[in-house]
């Protein structure tokens, strides 16, 4: 089933996603989870206009040079809001609010132009067992005329009743610390939020952050995943795969360590808080 997205990202589109985990409100009729068997949802989006403005902003935060060219993750910002519609839709069986991004793969297949149409498809099937509750993989195609040149695949955990029997592997190896550092501000998701559309309250204030059970605020995942591929940036193919798995939140402020290791096809990379054993973010580029 795949339906054309019309909606808009931002604060409204968070707000929207919190309905069905508030007493009351989740027995509406739009809001309430329907429990319908299905197989797969999708939305689609018009071709996006890649613009000059949005993407040198992106691309500042994050770390990237301003080319011609938009930053390899930059496709997810179109992304996002289907993900957040999926999410919130009454036939899909969880809520959005409380769903965790572990894991995001992206596939870069040729370098998009800025001034480039860019449509976006993404689509997410039945959740997978997962050792702490259940994860849903979400599809994304970005085409230009056809052409498919970009894909990525999120995956949220919702936790949930524990399964021990399954297990959840990753070969992405732990790099050790070897420089730049980067010292984050405590605006960081504030700031990434305007660029990307992710009002997400656990990156915004401490208030916010603390009432959904974070101690202050933390940085977006995919601002860390950003951060790193715009370390080795100058040093990619025009067509490679991106791997992380997300593991301890980055509070804010704080600095964090960056490290990578050159292996066959790529890099294995991660993220550490500056001075700790704590490990942020593990991941691998390969050469397509």
């Amino acid at each position: 089933m795949s339906d054309t997205f019309t909606g808009r990202s931002g604060p409204g589109m968070l707000i929207r996603a919190a309905l069905p985990a508030i007493p009351g409100v989740n027995s509406l009729p739009g809001i309430k989870k329907t429990g319908v068997a299905y197989e797969e949802l999708g939305l689609a989006r018009e071709p996006v206009v890649l613009e000059r403005g949005a993407v040198d902003a992106y691309a500042e935060l994050c770390g990237f040079p301003i080319k011609d060219t938009v930053p390899l993750p930059y496709p997810h910002m179109l992304a996002f809001p289907l993900h957040m519609a999926l999410m919130s839709s009454p036939d899909f069986p969880s809520p959005a609010m409380g769903m965790v991004h572990i894991e995001n793969s992206i596939s870069g297949y040729r370098p998009i132009s800025v001034g480039e149409a860019v449509a976006v498809t993404a689509t997410v099937g039945q959740p997978e067992p997962h050792p702490v509750g259940q994860a849903y993989r979400f599809l994304t195609v970005a085409t230009v005329e056809g052409e498919v040149v970009w894909e990525s695949t999120s995956t949220y955990l919702v936790r949930g009743k524990r399964n021990p029997e399954v297990t959840w592997r990753s070969d992405l190896a732990e790099v050790e610390p070897s420089g730049p550092v980067f010292p984050l501000k405590a605006d960081l998701g504030r700031r990434y939020a305007k660029v990307a559309g992710d009002y997400n309250p656990i990156h915004l204030y401490p208030l916010t952050a603390k009432a959904l059970g974070f101690n202050r605020q933390i940085a977006h995942g995919m601002w860390t995943k950003a951060r790193c591929i715009a370390a080795l940036e100058n040093r990619l193919p025009g067509s490679v795969r991106v791997d992380v798995a997300f593991k301890k939140p980055v509070f804010l402020p704080s600095s964090v360590a960056f490290g990578s290791l050159k292996h066959l096809d790529g890099y294995d990379f991660s993220l550490h808080k500056r001075g700790s054993d704590t490990l942020h973010l593990v991941g691998r580029t390969t050469a397509l």
